[in-house]
């Protein structure tokens, strides 16, 4: 069990969350949401004692292992895959290694002896002899190859040491255990594996993500972190979200009740204090005036950004055909004869392991690069906004967002650009800073409004969820849904992929692929 007590937490004048008391017990999962620099990740670290509170304290009954997710990725380069796995159970590694220590010695002694005996002992006990085979499950689980398993970390991708990592926050059957996204860069086939192997753990779970399907698949409670609050729900993420608007809708009612009965009771005041015959009834009603309160409703910390994708005009019946591409890229055949009608009405999302062949498609059908073979004919009525997977070249030149977007956009009058930026949540003087200093999610949202403006009646979208909140992606979710035009897109965000698309591609890493017109859903209970 994990108990927080009065808990609260002040960075010079600003407080994330004050007079928290939660009761956390095995058997549940819960989800950590808030709009970015709320406090989740803070929250976290908290709880897991890596960083103090202003006041309060956190309770964890006694014999009890917290296991954390890493978030450093090269802090086990020197460390075999396995090795680093085992890592995760502290006191089992520490045995392992002084046990290998001791049988090392050239002049092995009866103290040694005793000593070896009693971590033999405790070894056995914490099922140490299954250690490496648990790790090799949970690595083979995660995805990650069996031909690595024994190979150093530095050796590894930067998706790979991402999987290592988890699965070394989840192995050794740790009693609480505290995820921070760990579904970054996961496929799907990882992100499955994982929502089953929490759906089957009975210990206690506490996870940040800004993956509202994963939210909804493992959830039992929610922790809201707003309003400089951690309110507690019940239920899923759907759950919370329906719970918080029901809510704030009551509260408006009940003041909009209260704000008509105000306005009653002062005019009744108005009309008859002066009247003698109805001067106690006045009274009367002066102090049902003064014992009214309005309920305090605090303005979230979330805000939605205004994303809506228009076209300036109408999609024909041809959008883009792709007779015989093929592109090899460092002696890899990516793409390998790829023959592709797209259609007016297409929603496609394009899915699979095989990151390269996607971007690589990306890149091929917007000019940016060519194919070795093949033809790419676009419509006579199709134009297209892109948002490539890397933005870097976007954002070399010192300028201000205001001059960043003009050149895209017909209206040249800065108020209109302001006013746009604004719907953006580029308020104020944040319009004029410069675009260098944009953080990650930042520099998506100035490229969606480049979109934007462009008007395009086939958008193209590389991967658009990374660095955003659960806010823009809502957002955006809404965006896509709503337009008219063709939409081709890769991500990894389950819930827009499967209320976005119609349409699923899926790139094999052999080079193959899989057309269907189908759902998300639909696909993958097929396959």
């Amino acid at each position: 069990m994990l108990l927080v007590n009065n808990l609260s937490l002040t960075f010079g004048k600003r407080t994330l969350f004050k007079d928290v008391n939660l009761k956390f017990t095995a058997g549940n999962c819960y989800g950590v949401i808030g709009a970015n620099g709320a406090g989740k990740s803070t929250f976290l670290k908290v709880l897991s004692k890596e960083i103090d509170s202003t006041t309060g304290d956190v309770v964890i009954t006694d014999n009890e292992r917290i296991s954390v997710l890493r978030q450093d990725h090269n802090a086990f380069d020197d460390k075999t895959v396995v090795e680093t796995v085992i890592m995760g159970n502290k006191k089992l590694y520490d045995i392992m290694k002084e046990k290998d220590e001791i049988y090392s010695k050239a002049d092995f002694t009866d103290e040694d002896g005793i000593r070896v005996g009693e971590l033999e002992a405790e070894f056995a006990e914490m099922d140490g002899w299954q250690a490496e085979s648990d790790a090799e499950i949970l690595l083979s689980g995660l995805g990650v190859d069996r031909i690595y398993f024994n190979d150093l970390m530095k050796n590894l991708s930067g998706e790979d040491k991402v999987k290592v990592l988890l699965a070394q926050s989840l192995f050794g059957n740790p009693d609480i255990l505290i995820l921070d996204e760990p579904t970054n860069y996961l496929d799907i086939n990882a992100k499955i594996w994982l929502e089953n192997f929490l759906l089957d753990f009975k210990n206690m779970v506490i996870v940040v993500s800004h993956d509202r399907h994963f939210l909804n698949k493992v959830c039992t409670h929610i922790l809201d972190i707003d309003y400089g609050k951690i309110r507690l729900y019940v239920g899923n993420y759907d759950f919370w979200l329906e719970s918080s608007e029901l809510i704030q809708k009551q509260m408006r009612d009940s003041n909009k009740k209260k704000e008509d009965k105000i306005k009653e009771l002062q005019e009744f005041i108005r009309r008859f204090s002066a009247n003698a015959s109805k001067s106690k009834q006045a009274t009367s009603r002066k102090k049902l005036l003064e014992k009214i309160e309005l309920d305090d409703i605090v303005p979230s910390s979330r805000k939605y950004p205004y994303i809506n994708f228009d076209m300036d005009r109408d999609l024909g019946r041809n959008v883009l055909t792709l007779k015989g591409v093929s592109k090899t890229i460092d002696g890899v055949e990516v793409l390998k004869n790829l023959n592709l009608t797209i259609n007016n009405g297409d929603k496609i999302a394009f899915v699979g392991k095989n990151e390269l062949a996607k971007t690589t498609l990306f890149e091929i059908i917007t000019g940016n690069m060519k194919p070795d073979s093949g033809t790419v004919e676009w419509g006579v009525t199709a134009s297209f906004s892109y948002f490539p997977k890397n933005t870097d070249k976007y954002f070399k030149e010192d300028v201000n967002l205001v001059d960043f977007l003009r050149p895209y956009s017909k209206e040249q009058e800065e108020s209109f650009l302001r006013g746009f930026l604004g719907r953006m949540l580029f308020s104020g003087e944040e319009a004029l800073k410069s675009v260098k200093v944009l953080s990650g999610g930042e520099k998506v949202r100035l490229m969606f409004s480049l979109m934007m403006l462009k008007k395009a009646n086939v958008i193209i979208l590389d991967e658009p969820t990374n660095h955003l909140d659960m806010e823009s992606i809502t957002s955006l979710n809404k965006a896509m849904n709503n337009f008219k035009g063709v939409c081709l897109f890769s991500s990894y965000d389950y819930e827009l992929v499967n209320s976005v698309a119609n349409r699923i591609i899926e790139f094999k890493e052999d080079g193959k692929y899989v057309d269907k017109m189908t759902t998300y859903d639909e696909y993958l209970n097929r396959n």
